[in-house]
């Protein structure tokens, strides 16, 4: 079986798949379907405010969009980014999105699969042709982005990283514009968010 039929068919059942309560869609990768949690309060108040940052700074024409299916059908992969950077004439389709159109993409980890962010989405997205990629990382408020792709071991991978606290602005300099995200108020993730006691 090539790759592109199993993707097919993993694609087939996830269509017909409605996710049980507490997980979201998932997503596809290397012949696997992965199932994930459904975003925390903290998650989704992190996506609004770098979303509210991002928007007004965008050329005409350009958007902040949510959780979109994203997929490559050659590479047999399907993500769903928290948050990315693309044209509005891009997400007018009944498809999932062409990752080549976008331009940025962001993840905010999650407390239960944080290696499918900093990992494997690291190693899907420059192999899809999103040329950025940043991490929110509200578990210890700390940012990673990463951009410029070129080749390691033979296969697409990022050139550049930079991986710096929270408070520190995170700038994104691309061929549409050089965005900047202020992460001093972004919230971090409290201990029951991580599935561990409280502080005493």
């Amino acid at each position: 079986m090539t790759r592109q039929t199993l993707y097919r068919r993993l694609r087939d059942m996830r269509d017909h798949f409605t996710p049980p309560p507490g997980l979201a869609w998932p997503e596809i990768s290397d012949g696997k379907i992965i199932m994930m949690m459904s975003p925390r309060p903290r998650h989704q108040l992190t996506a609004t405010r770098v979303r509210d940052q991002l928007s007004p700074q965008l050329p005409d024409g350009l958007g902040v969009f949510e959780a979109t299916d994203t997929d490559d059908e050659a590479l047999g992969k399907l993500r769903v980014p928290d948050l990315h950077v693309c044209a509005y004439d891009a997400m007018e389709t009944d498809d999932p999105l062409d990752p080549r159109e976008i331009t940025l993409a962001i993840e905010i980890i999650s407390p239960s699969t944080p290696e499918n962010d900093y990992r494997d989405k690291t190693r899907d997205y420059p192999a899809m042709g999103i040329p950025h990629y940043l991490i929110l990382d509200p578990r210890d408020g700390t940012w990673t982005y990463q951009w410029g792709i070129g080749r390691s071991e033979g296969r697409p991978a990022y050139e550049n990283r930079l991986h710096l606290p929270y408070g520190k602005p995170v700038t994104v300099s691309t061929e549409l514009g050089t965005w900047s995200i202020d992460t001093t108020d972004l919230p971090r993730y409290s201990a029951k968010d991580m599935g561990l006691a409280p502080d005493s």
